[in-house]
């Protein structure tokens, strides 16, 4: 294709996402796939079946980020110990198919709680954020990555010193779908952010310091009481979860907090992480999260590009 420059890839756990890019990162055709978990390690011949059409005349260089790296992916790419510059992350990719093909390790730390703590995947939308937000590359900042897994990440001086990872999506779904405390699954939508969502938030500001698991038994009993609608009761777990969330990463990180905190992700998540924020009296700036996926892959791709060495296999 006219203008084709690079394939740029983030193949998670569940799908995949290839973008056929120009010289500038600017995305040319899209496709999507099966993640990680759904190839059965056919990871080749799955990648060159979705870009066949792209590379009639000759292969391109491609970079890849996520679970295609891990233990179940094409090839393992270990983990970038923190504190991670971009440069450190850039050197740290694994090269395949005589280097045509990169894959962009994950992070890891040793985090607040002196316990230790992985990511992937996440690290390619951090530098997309320092990117698309060159004012990150000074100074402390904390950036919040929602998801079923969120990371809280503190930055200095544009490379990823520490992080925590906050299971707030998962446990959401498990007790959403594994529990007598919401009654109405199917009808409850938690990312509307409507007034079950507000109403979690309201409660848990109420009592600050009460831990977690002595308030989500209240998804059932204030409605069990007459107290909460039936289909309110996901988003207002959904509340609880994510203002605990919040509410514990601020105590943690309060030095790295004291600037705008970067919310980086789908628009309706990164949206009720930017109101629980709100409701603390924290001010946010939201980045998409496949824009900051597509502008991390577009750096690294360029910094390998300027040869930078790369741990071939």
């Amino acid at each position: 294709m006219t203008g084709a420059s690079f394939v740029a890839g983030d193949w998670g756990t569940s799908h995949l996402r290839l973008f056929l890019c120009d010289a500038q990162g600017e995305t040319l055709d899209t496709v999507t796939g099966p993640g990680a978990a759904d190839v059965a390690g056919a990871f080749a011949s799955t990648f060159d079946s979705l870009t066949e059409r792209w590379q009639h005349d000759h292969a391109l260089p491609t970079i890849l980020c996520g679970m295609v790296g891990s233990t179940i992916g094409w090839t393992e790419a270990g983990y970038v110990a923190c504190p991670a510059h971009p440069e450190k992350i850039a050197t740290a990719c694994v090269a395949l198919r005589d280097g045509r093909i990169h894959i962009v390790p994950g992070l890891s730390c040793r985090n607040r709680l002196q316990a230790p703590d992985v990511l992937r995947g996440e690290e390619t939308q951090i530098l997309g954020a320092l990117q698309l937000q060159p004012d990150l590359r000074a100074g402390q900042h904390l950036l919040c990555l929602p998801g079923t897994h969120t990371k809280w990440i503190a930055l200095t001086g544009g490379a990823v010193t520490e992080f925590l990872t906050a299971p707030t999506g998962e446990l959401f779904s498990v007790i959403r779908d594994h529990s007598v405390l919401v009654a109405d699954r199917a009808g409850a939508d938690a990312l509307d952010g409507g007034a079950g969502f507000e109403r979690g938030l309201a409660e848990s500001a109420r009592f600050p310091h009460a831990q977690l698991v002595h308030r989500i038994f209240e998804c059932r009993s204030r409605r069990l009481t007459g107290d909460l609608q039936a289909d309110a009761t996901a988003s207002y777990l959904s509340g609880l979860l994510i203002a605990s969330d919040v509410r514990g990463a601020l105590a943690l990180f309060a030095p790295s907090a004291a600037t705008a905190i970067h919310v980086i992700g789908a628009r309706a998540l990164t949206g009720l992480y930017a109101k629980a924020l709100a409701s603390m009296g924290r001010e946010t700036r939201s980045i998409d999260g496949n824009a900051a996926s597509l502008a991390g892959l577009t750096h690294v791709h360029r910094m390998q590009s300027r040869e930078l060495p790369a741990h071939a296999q």
